[in-house]
């Protein structure tokens, strides 16, 4: 693959298309023309995926929203008496009341009860499986498994094994913030470490339960922090093969004490232009990796995500249904987004438009 740039220099292009970039070259690419960056990232794009762009029916649920923890960027946990908590039955009712809508995915994440069972997380996968026997379970972030594991008092592979057993077919790779600890200290102190998410998501690998992975960008991490978020998830990827899609998720800044802290650093957000240098860095840094960069519509607006189609991004996400933690937090995109409209957003970028399954199935 020859690919002609006038000042991206031919051995960072060459490491780039071996897969072999370091973080120099990522931090260089990041401060590099940003339409040199955007041309790299749509020419390995079209390389790994061709012009088909991916979405999933799917459902989203968030079964609790009382939480024991502290993140400072959070705008959807109550720690009082007024959150509520789903049962099993109204958690199995939301799952039936879409089936018309041919779901093939149910994700499900909440805050950190603390008194949550293992028994009811396993009751909870187990009475979807046994109503709804075909729709793939995509459940428990890497905290949230270390959460049950700690007030269970059973280690994380246990914990993951018995949650497979019972159903759970895969992991959101979410918690995961900036895999740096200088961050973490500052925007969620009581969170699991780096090592431990890392060592939360190899295990879910080991176990035979694949995750995607995430990256929440734009609020008191530096350029080179995000670097070595995103190499950090490719070294997983290089040991395990068990993520399938990397997502970059805009910080949402209203309504959360992190927010208002880079508010008054005169930084309102990330912009447009960051966004998308951000998707196309995540394409180019996971080469040969990991083919598949989506472009949450939530976070970024619609027009934004169908934009980043050409800035290394091929999948769009799900339709979600009922999502909350970015609405909370400021996001102004809906909670639903129809397939008809993912196909029209993708058709009318000149992309063609596949339906998917979690694991990037075509349907």
């Amino acid at each position: 693959m020859k690919i002609e740039y006038s000042s991206i220099p031919d051995e960072i292009v060459h490491r780039t298309i071996q897969g072999e970039c370091t973080k120099d070259d990522g931090i260089y690419l990041f401060n590099a023309d940003p339409f040199e960056l955007f041309a790299l990232a749509d020419s390995l794009r079209y390389e790994s995926v061709g012009d088909d762009v991916t979405y999933i029916i799917n459902r989203n649920i968030n079964y609790t929203n009382q939480c024991m923890g502290t993140c400072g960027f959070c705008a959807f946990r109550n720690s009082n008496e007024t959150g509520y908590m789903y049962t099993i039955n109204e958690i199995v009712e939301k799952v039936k009341e879409n089936t018309d809508l041919n779901l093939t995915e149910i994700c499900i994440q909440g805050g950190l009860v603390p008194d949550i069972s293992l028994d009811f997380c396993k009751e909870m996968i187990e009475s979807i499986r046994s109503e709804v026997p075909d729709i793939h379970i995509h459940a428990f972030s890497p905290m949230e498994i270390y959460h049950i594991s700690k007030i269970n008092n059973i280690s994380i592979k246990n914990t993951l094994k018995e949650l497979k057993n019972s159903g759970l077919d895969s992991m959101p790779g979410t918690a995961a913030e900036i895999l740096s600890d200088r961050v973490r200290e500052k925007v969620c102190p009581d969170k699991l470490t780096t090592d431990e998410w890392v060592d939360v998501v190899k295990l879910a690998h080991g176990t035979g339960i694949p995750t995607t992975s995430t990256m929440m960008y734009g609020h008191l991490e530096t350029i080179e922090e995000r670097v070595d978020h995103i190499l950090t998830i490719r070294d997983i990827q290089k040991e395990t093969n068990g993520i399938t899609e990397f997502v970059p998720l805009p910080f949402m800044l209203s309504n959360n004490p992190v927010g208002e802290q880079v508010k008054k650093e005169g930084r309102f957000g990330t912009t447009g232009i960051e966004d998308l240098k951000t998707h196309a860095l995540a394409r180019v840094l996971l080469h040969g990796y990991i083919n598949n960069i989506q472009a949450s519509w939530v976070k970024l607006g619609k027009k934004l995500a169908q934009i980043a189609l050409y800035y290394g991004a091929n999948d769009l996400g799900g339709t979600l249904i009922e999502e909350n933690i970015s609405k909370s937090a400021g996001a102004s995109e809906g909670e639903y987004l129809s397939a008809d409209e993912f196909k029209w957003l993708i058709k009318s970028a000149g992309k063609t438009p596949k339906q998917r399954d979690t694991l990037y199935k075509i349907i």
